[in-house]
């Protein structure tokens, strides 16, 4: 029997490729994704462990340590440095500073100071070397490629009062990941000296020491405990690692689970795309099975030889799937590391293959391969010894029509599916709706594939009808002679398309709700801002961008953060009383916001009622009784809308200037002439940025794109397997009609109509499971959307037309080359040997 099934692979090798790559592209998204995860894990260690390096004892502060929001005292430094069995020690702080581009533009940066202590340096040189003197400067690897700096340039940054200060750029660094370095700023360490004239205040986060040999890192936590006091906490070098790595330890197990996720839809596909192969083959093998029963061979036997035949595929696959598995995981990597990466650190390509990445990937590709091929196998069982003396029917048992029972369990399925979408519905937080209602439509999912053969002839006689000629007729019948066949053909295009339609819907209605929050929001032309956090725009540029000729209107924003004894957070944005309710509108659900005087507060709606407050209470913040004259839907605000006035009366400090001011042009003006204005104003303050209602759109939908991207890139692997069904099923069906072919030959039909003819079939196919993946992505978008909506914030529903043509058209050209080889193939054969086939 073993040398049987072994004749029986050579002849059918060809047959079975494309199933081969099919389970393998499976493979190696799974295996791809393990190593992912694995090579995630590392770097987030190594980033991190860099950070800990060295490192025997750790000084923070706590929520009951005195003045907390200024930072250990730097009279700690010295303290520490004195206690018994130190070796070293060091202050980590950081200051914020304007980092000037080459076009004169500042960019937000962080200055640290190098470590004196050079055990305890969590930097590692890229280039060149640290700086030594006040005038010298090193920048991380990434701060060098945004900024387009290197060795020897020279470096100007802005101290909080606009001074220029220059460095020599002496070398480049790759940081460890911590909070500093995963803030999003340019990085910068200077010497000591260096960061004391650029930065007069320090703002100590934390003290590290290295131990002296012989001290144990618990004794050396006691020593500094004692000569700091109480109020702080002294962590172990190992309790610093393990705490630092706890707050991202959670990132390479999210991001593996969120690949996982199209890891298994890619398994699905693939598994559907097997489990047609098999069914062809066995159907196709009727006399060959038929004559092994009438020799002497066993139905186990059968059995057992079509499920070795689905091992040797799977294990051949798996190894294909392990090795690409490995190409996989280093373009993800690629693609996250453009993103900026999971832990803010150095993102490297790894490859780091473990046994349990083998072993899932041989368990994977196996045994979604077998399972696959239970049910034909099961079939071939069935096939009567006296099968193999009559010709092999056209028909089978796969084209009986779908059961009973099939149907009641596809509506049981989508019973619950349903009842998952309205308790999703239900949830008020935005999380638990999405992820249950997101569950709940792959459900619904299921149950759509379940009844595949009773809608897919429905679907294909719908498209027959536009169909004009003799090819695209017999191409239309062909679609719509075995429905099961068909439906688990589409089946495995459905769902990619199904997941990327649902996908694209939901970023086109955020993308669509968004632009309209922005111009509902600020029905500005432009707006001005700072692009330093730690230093405002001036109070006298209102005035200065007023005086711009065709400027209606300048409106500065505020914001302030207060304490209140009956909310969490009291952060309030401020705006000139006249521009509350016309340049600044928010979506109110009860009061009015026009006219809104000092001390009175437009508070956002879900605090207000958590609060138990509503319009005419008064809530206490920062000391002032403000009245609550509205209530608005909109969280961009904080807690709520207050005049600018207020806002300033709620700061400890006189405020220095403003973040970002309005500007509202006289209607009628010339945009770009506007703009030329402004930015000759703008060009006097080295922080001050111009931007308009269309780029912060633009900005918006470029982010919308990016994560697009990503997700249609994921998804594009199970499109990919889809198509590989398809040209699997149409090489397999030109062999399962060959008479057939040769037939329609000697009847008149010439080789370019038969080769079109298995094209049309071929798009048919595509088309039917392209055009219900759409339909099923679009109505589960909705229901998404409709769990995504809040009170504060409604998505409004879009389906973008142009992206969703974009999808079918290349549908409809990818099922083209999937049928170039298969119609070329029956195109080539004779008439009279395929009229000899048996």
């Amino acid at each position: 029997m073993w040398k049987t099934i072994l004749a029986g692979l050579r002849a059918r090798t060809a047959r079975l490729v494309l199933s081969s790559i099919a389970i393998a592209l499976g493979v190696a998204f799974v295996t791809g994704t393990l190593v992912l995860g694995d090579a995630v894990e590392a770097q987030t260690r190594d980033n991190f462990a860099r950070s800990a390096r060295n490192v025997d004892a750790a000084v923070h502060t706590t929520e009951n340590s005195p003045n907390v929001e200024k930072g250990i005292p730097a009279d700690f430094l010295q303290k520490i440095r004195t206690a018994p069995g130190v070796e070293g020690a060091d202050s980590r702080e950081y200051g914020s500073a304007a980092l000037l581009s080459g076009e004169g533009k500042a960019r937000n940066a962080l200055v640290q100071p190098l470590p004196t202590t050079e055990k305890l340096r969590d930097l590692d040189v890229k280039d060149g070397r640290f700086p030594t003197k006040a005038d010298e400067a090193a920048i991380d690897v990434k701060t060098a490629q945004v900024a387009k700096l290197k060795v020897g340039d020279k470096l100007k940054m802005l101290d909080k009062d606009n001074a220029e200060h220059a460095f020599t750029i002496v070398g480049t660094y790759q940081q460890g990941a911590s909070s500093i370095s995963m803030s999003g700023s340019d990085h910068v360490v200077v010497s000591p000296d260096g960061l004391r004239t650029l930065i007069p205040d320090q703002r100590i986060y934390e003290i590290v020491a290295v131990a002296k040999s012989g001290v144990t890192q618990q004794q050396l936590v006691d020593n500094i405990t004692k000569a700091i006091g109480p109020g702080y906490e002294v962590q172990t070098g190992e309790q610093l690692t393990q705490a630092t790595l706890a707050q991202v330890g959670d990132a390479a197990g999210e991001i593996k689970t969120f690949l996982l996720a199209f890891a298994a839809i890619s398994l699905v596909v693939a598994g559907m795309v097997i489990y047609n192969t098999f069914t062809i083959l066995v159907a196709q093998r009727t006399k060959e099975l038929a004559l092994l029963r009438c020799v002497g061979a066993e139905r186990g036997q059968v059995f057992r030889s079509v499920l070795a035949e689905a091992v040797f595929m799977g294990f051949a696959a798996s190894v294909l799937g392990i090795l690409g598995g490995l190409g996989v995981s280093a373009g993800l990597q690629a693609v996250i590391g453009s993103f900026g990466g999971p832990t803010g650190g150095e993102t490297e390509i790894r490859l780091p293959i473990t046994w349990v990445t083998i072993v899932a990937g041989f368990g994977v590709g196996v045994v979604v391969t077998v399972l696959s091929a239970v049910l034909p196998a099961r079939r071939a069982t069935k096939v009567a010894p006296v099968a193999a003396l009559r010709s092999q029917p056209d028909s089978s048992d796969d084209v009986a029509r779908t059961g009973k029972i099939r149907i009641a369990v596809a509506a049981v399925i989508a019973l619950l599916g349903g009842a998952g979408v309205y308790f999703g519905l239900q949830q008020e937080k935005e999380e638990p709706a999405m992820f249950i209602t997101g569950g709940a439509v792959m459900v619904l999912l299921l149950a759509v594939l379940l009844l595949g053969p009773l809608y897919v002839p429905l679907v294909n006689r719908l498209f027959g009808k536009v169909l004009r000629g003799v090819p695209a007729k017999l191409a239309s019948a062909n679609a719509g002679r075995n429905p099961k066949r068909t439906a688990a053909t589409t089946a495995a295009l459905m769902i990619g398309v199904t997941i990327v339609a649902m996908v694209t819907v939901v970023a086109g209605s955020g993308r669509e709700t968004m632009s309209k929050k922005v111009d509902e929001r600020f029905p500005t032309d432009y707006t001005v801002k700072s692009n330093v956090y730690s230093q405002p725009l001036p109070k006298s540029f209102v005035g200065e961008l007023a005086k711009v000729r065709n400027v209606e209107k300048v409106a500065p924003q505020l914001s302030a953060y207060g304490e209140s004894p009956k909310l969490q957070y009291a952060d309030v944005t401020g705006y000139p009383s006249d521009a509350i309710g016309s340049l600044v509108r928010p979506q109110t659900s009860e009061g009015s916001l026009t006219g809104m005087k000092d001390n009175e507060i437009a508070m956002r709606d879900k605090e207000a009622k958590e609060a138990g407050l509503a319009v005419g209470s008064v809530i206490p913040i920062s000391g002032k009784d403000l009245k609550v004259v509205a209530l608005i839907k909109d969280n961009s605000y904080g807690t709520g809308i207050v005049t600018l006035a207020t806002a300033e009366s709620l700061l400890k400090e006189p405020a220095k200037g403003y973040q970002n001011m309005l500007i509202k042009l006289a209607p009628g003006t010339d945009i770009t002439q506007a703009r030329a204005d402004l930015e000759r104003v703008i060009a006097t303050s080295p922080v001050a940025v111009l931007n308009s209602a269309a780029e912060m759109k633009a900005e918006l939908n470029g982010q919308i794109d990016q994560i697009l991207l990503f997700i249609w890139a994921l998804v594009g692997l199970a499109l990919i397997i889809a198509l590989f069904g398809i040209a699997n099923t149409l090489t397999l069906s030109v062999l399962e009609r060959t008479r057939e072919s040769a037939l329609l030959r000697a009847l008149g039909l010439t080789r370019g109509q038969l080769r079109q003819m298995l094209v049309v079939e071929s798009i048919l196919m595509a088309l039917i499971g392209a055009v219900v993946g759409v339909l099923l992505g679009a109505g589960f978008g909705w229901l998404l959307v409709e769990a995504i909506s809040n009170p504060e914030f409604q998505i409004s529903f879009s389906i973008p037309f142009g992206q969703i043509g974009i999808m079918l058209g290349l549908a409809v050209v990818a099922a083209i080359v999937a049928a170039a080889l298969p119609a070329r193939r029956a195109a080539r054969n004779s008439v009279v040997a395929g009229m000899a086939e048996a």
